[in-house]
């Protein structure tokens, strides 16, 4: 046995972008990408990734160069998911909402070549380098022109072009389709995303993925969700979001249709759903909260499946959503695990319990799905494990092959969270039930501190979504002269409301529910919460507003 080694034969590097050419040898005459118009089968969609990979190669790209693409999820943007590490460079995907201001810093940081730019977000980009200190070295600009963006006009990138080197679709008709991208040697653990945080709790960071980490999220996130083979995918998580949870690999792994759209609100999802008979979609819980919301939300004829994460979703929105029809299944993951490493398995005998219980159960984030090595929640004192009793408070711990390499030009923060004894921090805040399913609670910084004892503002949002007149909430701390803070809820409300509840309703609402010393303070009304692009609520942004409201009223409750 000593003398068996490993060999060129059995250590082949691993990585998802083989899988796009097994898609165009089983699934070749399929449809792969529907946008509006256009249509491409898995063998056009392979040919066109090889064509601008060579493209890409022959612009003087080399193998570690970064590359750059802000562009919402049409054919290109997922196309280049495939195109940009076959030619050996490493993607990088820029949030399409982002300032210019940031923007400029992340070009710059990453030290990027060479930026592909849809040509709606053209001017955003020019505005970025502008930004650039004098002497800098700016990326090369391919625009993505769209000839099928539903009658949107090219004229704001129109007066533009000649700051571009070319087009998209030069590239695929230049690009030599027999490019040879695997005769390249590489090693697995070599970079092959580069994502930015979303800066919800800090300045983005570069999270560093290398091909084996994106093999490994790929292959168990289709198996954990139990994707068939040959489904009909809808785009509503955006590709620039942690490469859209590693889908645009799992889908072609599968041989699936993807249904590409450049925005999108309930009435286009229940419309396309039926057009073009979708069975999957992810999204954010503001994406399920569109649905319910929708003038447009009979129910479905047939089940779709919706992967939510990003934020706990509350019991009641996942009620109403499948309601409808959806079949919600719950995840949770971050940046820096490439997509969703937690799951809420679902156990039959839980089909049995009352629908509001179910859905309680459904909002937990779970256990850890098949191949990741282990998930904790620690004591941040000891490093323990908390009990697991729902209830115990601790931070989520992971380690396993899909936590990412570092961050970029950042040791002092890779070796923060990735510590010695070879955990991964995540700056969550979470319990382990007694059956072992984990639960967020909060994000570290949203943990409310009021008179000594920890409150989870999701806990509050829960409830607040119960409240039948509410669309949105958001519970943040807001000091206070007595408690130290006390928490402050931000809601917007349905529309087509006849009467809207008063502050006093709310509180008396949630007093009904919660224990007192977790009640809301404070309700502030707003017509819309503010957002990422992906629909996690920005809560840094609600903090600022509740300091700067100053000291809550002395209440000693």
């Amino acid at each position: 046995m000593d003398e068996l080694r490993p060999r060129k034969a059995n250590s082949s590097p691993l990585t998802p972008l083989g899988f796009l050419e097994r898609a165009a040898t089983v699934y070749g005459d399929c449809t792969s990408v529907i946008y509006n118009t256009t249509t491409y089968t898995w063998s056009q969609t392979y040919r066109r990734c090889l064509q601008v990979a060579s493209s890409i190669a022959s612009l003087g790209i080399k193998r570690g160069h970064v590359v750059s693409v802000i562009a919402p999820n049409i054919p290109a943007m997922y196309e280049l998911h495939f195109a940009v590490p076959m030619s050996g460079a490493i993607l990088n995907n820029i949030n399409t909402r982002l300032d210019a201001r940031t923007i400029s810093v992340i070009l710059r940081h990453s030290e990027s070549k060479l930026v592909f730019a849809d040509h709606l977000a053209s001017s955003l980009i020019l505005q970025a380098l502008s930004l650039f200190p004098p002497n800098t070295q700016r990326p090369q600009l391919v625009l993505i022109t769209d000839d099928d963006d539903g009658g949107e006009a090219l004229s704001s990138s129109s007066s533009s072009t000649v700051d571009f080197c070319c087009a998209y679709e030069s590239l695929v008709e230049k690009g030599d389709p027999e490019f040879k991208w695997d005769e390249v040697q590489f090693s697995e653990w070599d970079p092959m995303i580069l994502n930015y945080t979303s800066g919800t709790t800090s300045s983005p960071k570069g999270v560093v993925h290398c091909h084996r980490g994106i093999f490994f999220i790929t292959v168990t996130s289709v198996l954990d969700w139990g994707v068939p083979k040959q489904p009909v995918y809808l785009w509503t998580l955006p590709m620039f979001h942690a490469n859209g949870w590693s889908y645009p690999w799992g889908m072609a792994a599968m041989g699936a249709t993807n249904i590409c759209l450049r925005k999108f609100d309930g009435p286009i999802i229940f419309d396309l759903v039926k057009k073009h008979g979708v069975t999957h979609m992810c999204g954010a819980p503001v994406v399920l909260n569109m649905l319910t919301n929708s003038p447009v939300n009979e129910k479905l004829q047939n089940p779709v499946q919706i992967l939510t994460a990003g934020a706990p979703p509350p019991a009641a929105v996942l009620f109403r959503t499948e309601s409808l029809g959806f079949v919600v299944s719950h995840g949770y993951g971050l940046t820096e695990t490439a997509g969703l490493v937690v799951s809420c398995a679902w156990k039959r005998k839980w089909n049995h319990l009352p629908a509001s219980e179910r859905a309680k159960l459904k909002s937990r984030q779970g256990v850890k799905i098949i191949g990741m090595t282990e998930v904790d929640v620690v004591d941040a004192e000891s490093g323990a494990s908390v009990k697991r009793d729902g209830l115990t408070l601790g931070e989520v711990v992971f380690r396993g092959g899909s936590v990412m390499l570092g961050y970029f030009k950042d040791p002092e923060g890779t070796s923060k969270c990735m510590t010695e004894n070879g955990w991964f921090y995540t700056g969550d805040v979470g319990v382990m039930h007694p059956d072992g399913y984990l639960e967020i609670k909060d994000r570290s910084k949203d943990v409310i501190i009021s008179g000594g004892e920890n409150l989870s503002s999701v806990e509050v949002e829960s409830v607040l979504y119960t409240h039948p007149a509410i669309n949105e909430a958001a519970v943040v701390a807001r000091p206070d002269e007595f408690w130290g803070e006390t928490p402050c809820a931000f809601v917007s409300f349905k529309e087509r409301l006849k009467s809207k509840p008063s502050e006093k309703e709310i509180m008396e609402f949630c007093r009904a529910k919660l224990p007192h010393y977790m009640v809301p303070k404070t309700v502030v009304f707003k017509d819309e919460l503010p957002k990422t692009s992906t629909g996690k609520i920005q809560k840094f942004v609600l903090r600022g507003i509740a300091k700067a409201m100053g000291s809550s009223r002395v209440s000693r409750m």
